[in-house]
């Protein structure tokens, strides 16, 4: 499976200026040139521990004034002027977003501590310009979408239940029949989070459907989301050169990503795709 998939060509730097934010790309959604992307990782914020630095959740505990200003960062650092945050809940609803019906009451700005309206959903798709998608992260996927032609986006929060819904599939689906996308023309970037070496699930016998128990270590109780997200994408039409994959496991590396499996109360690290 993961020789169809294309290993991300991460660029894995510091933000220039004052806040030494740290930063990946994908390199395939850096070559389009009306788009904007980054997945930060817990450096360069104002939060103090078990939240340092860089947390992006209003709902961990941490200061929300702190909260405020590592957003704010975040999307100045995109070149962008508002975002969209959604309750996440594990599901596998979509908000569609098409620029025609957009409500600005759903959007965070600087200086405001929380929109007026929160939406619940695990995805989010727009046409949208000057708007950063923001998903929210401590172990569970994020997965940026982009068709360059059409000049539409979406951003997914895929955890373990996300996937067994397919929430990915359905996110495309979104795009190609709301948006008039062509999976061909889709591309796709799985952002860090639980890899298979620390994706364990005891009782996966009840939790996990035997279908995707393909998906197994054959000797441990460790699954492979990052295989399984990669696959539900080529089948949707994706090409396979189209699907990168950063690999990085959060919960080996709590020096540069937040992690609900290490620390248990801890912050979200932001992944974020906007258009300019």
């Amino acid at each position: 499976m993961k020789d169809f998939i294309e290993t991300a060509a991460v660029s894995s730097q510091t933000a220039p200026g004052k806040t030494g934010t740290g930063f990946r790309r994908f390199s395939h959604l850096s070559g389009c040139p009306d788009l904007a992307h980054a997945v930060f990782d817990r450096t360069g914020g104002v939060s103090t521990p078990p939240f340092d630095s860089l947390n992006v959740g209003f709902s961990t505990g941490d200061d929300p004034g702190a909260v405020m200003e590592n957003r704010s960062r975040i999307l100045s650092f995109l070149g962008l002027s508002r975002a969209l945050f959604v309750n996440q809940v594990h599901g596998s609803d979509i908000l569609m977003l098409p620029a025609a019906k957009a409500d600005p009451q759903l959007f965070w700005k600087p200086g405001i501590p929380a929109p007026k309206t929160c939406i619940t959903a695990d995805g989010m798709v727009t046409d949208l310009p000057d708007l950063a998608l923001v998903i929210q992260v401590a172990d569970c996927q994020a997965v940026l979408l982009a068709d360059p032609r059409k000049k539409v986006i979406a951003n997914v929060h895929s955890g373990w239940r996300g996937s067994l819904e397919n929430i990915i599939g359905t996110c495309v689906d979104v795009m190609t029949g709301r948006f008039g996308c062509r999976p061909q023309d889709i591309l796709a970037g799985i952002s860090p989070s639980l890899g298979p070496c620390c994706a364990e699930f005891k009782h996966f016998r009840k939790e996990i459907p035997q279908h995707l128990w393909q998906y197994k270590h054959p000797d441990k109780h460790y699954f492979d989301f990052w295989a399984l997200s990669c696959d539900q994408l080529l089948e949707k039409g994706l090409r396979p050169d189209h699907v990168k994959n950063m690999c990085l496991c959060t919960r080996c590396r709590p020096d540069r990503f937040f992690s609900y499996r290490n620390a248990k109360k801890t912050g979200r690290f932001a992944c974020a795709i906007g258009l300019l």
